[in-house]
Formats: structure tokens, C-alpha cells, sequence
């Protein structure tokens, strides 16, 4: 285990001391921890399968596994889509590369954001998760910054086990989330 995987995990793990004077906790699975973190991105009108596998690389250089295709669920004839085609790629991680993915984004690629003030903390939906939007994947050190015609966005869904907005806010902010 690295020594940011630990400070990120000890984090997540603290989350229990920090909070319970202020939420009433009075046994350490109460309070809020993290589960998973998924990494969507849609790849839309491109037809262009080497543009489809440089999201798809570029997708599992960032997670560090491969992203698995997400079909469509429906045809649309309107935007020329059929039932089974591909519309987007989707990582989920857990353990250690989710720690390790935390810690990347909070540290090095939100800081390298053009005009970064901190996330919303609108953001939080009720059910205690995140959903970060991140326009160019070009934030993050392992894309080559050469190749900045196909840039392309993705969404970033922090999943906890918080049970409203507020627990959600405050865990957030401990474990480093840079809120406003």
C-alpha cells in the first residue's frame, strides 16, 4: 500500500471521530464512509472506431482498468442509434484504486483546472453521493497534452454511505473534497 493510500483511507476510516459530536454517532458504522466511485463518459455521434478506442485508452490510463462499454437500452431513430450499440464507457473502482483515484483527483487534476474555486456544494444529491462533471480529461498527468484535438469530457460519481445532504457535505469536506 502506498503511504497516500493510506492517508486517504485514514481519512475515510477517522470519518467516525470527526463527525459524531456533531451527528450523534455512537457506533463507527454509522458514520459515513466511502463505497465506490464511477467514471462515465459517452462517446455520442462518433462513429470513428480509433476516436471510440483513444476514449477507451485514454479512460483506462486514468482509472487504471479498462472501462467496460455501456449499450444502448432503446433504438432511436432520430439520432441513428440501435439497441446494442455502444454509447459510452463506464470504470468502476473500489479499494485501492478508488483511494488512489481520490487522491489524484483532489491533489493534481482539480488544482490544474482552468479558474478552480471548488466544487458546488450543490452538487450532492440526497442520497449522499457526489457527481463531479469534468470537461477535459486533459486535467489528469497520464493524457499527453500533444494530442488536444480529442479532447473529451467525462462525469466522476463519488458513492458513500451518507444518509442526506448534510452528513454528505461534512464527510466530504474531512476526507478533502475541496468544496466552496
Amino acid at each position: 500500500m502506498k503511504k497516500t493510500d493510506v492517508a486517504v483511507k485514514t481519512k475515510d476510516k477517522s470519518a467516525f471521530a470527526a463527525l459524531k459530536g456533531e451527528f450523534g454517532y455512537k457506533n463507527s458504522l454509522q458514520a459515513p464512509h466511502l463505497v465506490k466511485v464511477v467514471i462515465s463518459t459517452g462517446i455520442g455521434k462518433i462513429k470513428d472506431k480509433k476516436k471510440v478506442e483513444l476514449i477507451e485508452n485514454r479512460l483506462a490510463l486514468i482509472t487504471g482498468q479498462k472501462a467496460a462499454p455501456r449499450a444502448a437500452k432503446q433504438s432511436i431513430a432520430s439520432f441513428k442509434v440501435r439497441k446494442g450499440d455502444p454509447v459510452g464507457y463506464q470504470a468502476t473502482l473500489r479499494g485501492a484504486r478508488m483511494y488512489d483515484f481520490l487522491d489524484k483527483l483532489v491533489h493534481v487534476a482539480l488544482p490544474r483546472t482552468r479558474d478552480f474555486r471548488g466544487l458546488s456544494a450543490k452538487a450532492i444529491d440526497s442520497l449522499g453521493n457526489i457527481t463531479i462533471g469534468i470537461k477535459e480529461h486533459t486535467i489528469f498527468p497520464e493524457t499527453s497534452d500533444e494530442e488536444l484535438k480529442d479532447v473529451f469530457g467525462f462525469a466522476i460519481t463519488i458513492v458513500t454511505t451518507a444518509k442526506n445532504e448534510k452528513q454528505a457535505e461534512a464527510f466530504f469536506r474531512h476526507i478533502g473534497i475541496p468544496l466552496q
